[in-house]
């Protein structure tokens, strides 16, 4: 008689094809949570990277982001592994095996899978970490040589994390077999999940309820961000993930049914193998899929942001510093600045700028206290840069504020009044546009208005003798030689006082580079384990139901079916099965990336785009894997 070690490994052998997949997920986020482990763990690897930026937290957040995920992919991927062994599990009891040593032969093995998992995941992590931080260092922008070292208190904590998993799957496997009666583990792979169906007058309304929770999620999210930004966005994502549940429980098992009925119940073959069983298991699939579209929608949200955020981290920074350097009422510095750069042999733009800054304003106080800076658009033109010009009397407010972090009234009515001077006869100036980027470098204090040379002179007129206005003179520099920015910002430097806060374009393009750089490379790589567990689930998922389907495969082919007519219907399922949740997972991230927009300067739509479009790409590797399954299932069933 075989021991039970021999046992776990006749069983694990049999069962090596459907489990590949689940093993290569299992390691592949041990490899990502070590890595994660290791960079946050690694003070000194921060600290020369980022220097004060305290990026450790973000690490450990991904960590536990990474978890999550992986508990429901190895609870759902168990779930479908236990149904589909459920036979084998009655079977092992009918032989003599008690439920306690049935019950020790599926730990046995869950256990081994995953201590295996996680060894070779830290392995892997430890001899790939150095092409994992290279990977980092070019993303970031930083050409330094940084050895990242084993971390034993990383390897730790990744034992820890993997062992909690292990035991959420070891408690599914014996709650499996001790509260499951030995017929109904016989019958487990024969019983449909098609639910029962609402009232004829209650599936429609049901299923429009589930679009119109949908749609209203969508345009609350059009709405983001609020003051109650976390209450809306938990609004938003149950009022989404409560109507997608309805549409693929209800929405779309109401229109096959309707379907059905269309036809009296005479599929042919296609239909048959193709919406037949969708209908069949809608119960099953209804949850499932909703988990897909929404990790699907989640996981392409935040690499799409990610991505956009790095690509446009350098349009951003301009849109914040529009000069690369720039001296407030400091000509004696400015002077010798300008020298430096005459010596180094550095080609510039200098452009000085005559404006007005008014410490106290009437009405409601802006984001910066009241001041109100005031400069001349036909000076700001004269270096070539590019903005509009107003009418006299009026102004055009560069806000540059991000609409999110803005404290003022995004839709307030335009043109407004502003009344200046204190004088029997105060002075008007209309703000008939608001633009979303500076003219002037955010350092700058004021709220930036640009105004007519005649206006700003008309200004200086009515409050020359007002304590409030201050006469500003701003030097600004633009180095024409991108290659020749990162010197011109260490001789800047020299200029700019420990308690000031002045920043030059270059040091704070590089400072957005690292943050955005780090975190495209945890979304980056999160991303790929949400893509690897979702299409993971979806195929665990069909390949179960193919086994199911085997006998019906045979009897067709003894029937004198080919087997392009038998795949025709099986594509037509797939498609459903992978294409369905995935247009409607885009669809919400669509949105989400469209309300997130408002984080942002720049136009976000085409790297938003590319990302989605990788995801899909890779995504159906998936759906070609499964239809290869199936295939090849085809062809042997004679």
């Amino acid at each position: 008689m075989l021991t039970l070690f021999e046992l776990v490994i006749r069983s694990m052998r049999k069962n090596s094809k459907p489990y590949a997949l689940y093993f290569f997920a299992l390691s592949s986020s041990a490899t990502l949570y070590f890595v994660f482990a290791a960079l946050q763990n690694d003070t000194s690897l921060l600290a020369a990277t980022f220097g004060d930026i305290q990026f450790a937290s973000l690490f450990e957040g991904a960590g536990i982001f990474l978890l999550a995920i992986m508990a429901i992919f190895m609870i759902n991927a168990n779930s479908i592994f236990l149904r589909m062994r459920s036979r084998e599990i009655g079977l092992y009891q009918l032989v003599g095996l008690t439920r306690r040593e049935a019950g020790q032969l599926l730990v046995t093995e869950h256990v081994l899978l995953g201590i295996g998992a996680l060894l070779i995941g830290m392995g892997a992590g430890t001899l790939g970490s150095r092409l994992f931080l290279l990977i980092l260092m070019k993303l970031i922008g930083n050409e330094s040589i940084i050895a990242l070292t084993f971390s034993a208190s990383a390897a730790i904590q990744t034992a820890l994390a993997f062992a909690v998993l292990i035991s959420l799957t070891v408690i599914q496997v014996l709650f499996k077999v001790y509260r499951t009666a030995l017929l109904d583990l016989f019958k487990a792979d024969r019983q449909g999940d098609r639910p029962k169906q609402p009232e004829s007058a209650l599936a429609p309304a049901m299923g429009l309820i589930g679009i119109g929770l949908i749609t209203t999620g969508y345009v609350l999210s059009g709405s983001l961000p609020g003051r109650e930004l976390v209450v809306q966005l938990t609004v938003v994502l149950a009022l989404t993930i409560l109507g997608t549940y309805l549409v693929f429980r209800v929405t779309f098992g109401w229109l096959l049914d309707r379907f059905r009925r269309s036809k009296n119940g005479q599929l042919g073959l296609t239909n048959s193998l193709s919406l037949a069983p969708i209908m069949h298991r809608m119960k099953g699939n209804a949850s499932s899929l909703t988990l897909i579209t929404v990790l699907s929608a989640m996981t392409l949200t935040m690499v799409a942001i990610a991505y956009s955020l790095y690509y446009s981290a350098e349009s951003e920074s301009r849109a914040m510093l529009p000069y690369d350097f720039i001296f407030e009422n400091n000509e004696q510095d400015a002077k010798l600045f300008r020298a430096e750069l005459d010596k180094a042999g550095y080609a510039y733009v200098h452009q000085p700028v005559e404006a007005v800054r008014l410490t106290s304003l009437s009405g409601k106080e802006g984001e910066d206290g009241g001041s109100l800076l005031l400069l001349s658009a036909e000076q700001i033109q004269a270096d070539g840069t590019d903005i509009i010009m107003p009418e006299a009397g009026e102004a055009v407010w560069y806000k540059g504020q991000r609409r999110v972090l803005s404290k003022e009234a995004e839709t307030a009515a335009l043109p407004q009044t502003m009344v200046l001077g204190t004088s029997a006869v105060p002075l008007i100036i209309r703000v008939t546009q608001v633009v979303d980027r500076y003219t002037m470098n955010f350092s700058v204090k004021g709220r930036q208005l640009v105004v007519p040379e005649t206006t700003l002179d008309a200004v200086r007129e009515q409050t020359s003798a007002s304590p409030e206005e201050e006469a500003i003179r701003l030097d600004t520099y633009r180095i024409a030689d991108k290659s020749e920015r990162a010197a011109a910002s260490r001789l800047y430097a020299k200029y700019v006082k420990t308690d000031e806060y002045r920043p030059d374009f270059y040091t704070y393009f590089k400072e957005s580079l690292h943050k955005f750089g780090l975190i495209i490379f945890a979304a980056g790589f999160l991303g790929l384990i949400f893509l690897i567990a979702t299409g993971s689930i979806l195929y665990f998922r069909q390949i179960t139901e193919a086994e199911q389907e085997r006998r019906s495969y045979t009897i067709l082919r003894q029937l004198g079916f080919g087997e392009r007519e038998i795949m025709s219907g099986i594509i037509r399922k797939q498609l459903f099965m992978f294409a369905v949740p995935l247009a409607i997972g885009l669809m919400h991230s669509i949105f989400a990336v469209k309300a997130a927009s408002a984080l942002t300067l720049s136009d976000i739509t085409f790297p938003a785009a590319i990302a989605m479009a990788v995801y899909t790409l890779v995504y159906f590797v998936f759906a070609v894997l499964t239809v290869t399954h199936y295939r090849r299932m085809v062809k042997i069933a004679e």
